[in-house]
């Protein structure tokens, strides 16, 4: 499993990848966010990113190739 802290970095940088990478790193904190031995700290920041990250994305406009 990856640190939460470079997770929480990852999803800081979601605008700046690909479609593939972006998907990956939501992914990966999801993982973070079901593992119970993370601290709720680490989870909470973490699931505060994402769901901003997902408010984001809803907002914007995809092109037909991109899967969201």
């Amino acid at each position: 499993m990856t640190n939460p802290q470079d997770v929480l970095e990852h999803l800081q940088h979601l605008e700046e990848v690909d479609t593939v990478q972006s998907a990956e790193y939501r992914e990966e904190a999801q993982e973070v966010l079901a593992d119970d031995t993370v601290s709720l700290k680490w989870r909470r920041a973490i699931a505060d990113r994402l769901n901003q990250a997902n408010h984001d994305l809803a907002l914007h406009t995809v092109s037909p190739e991109e899967s969201y």
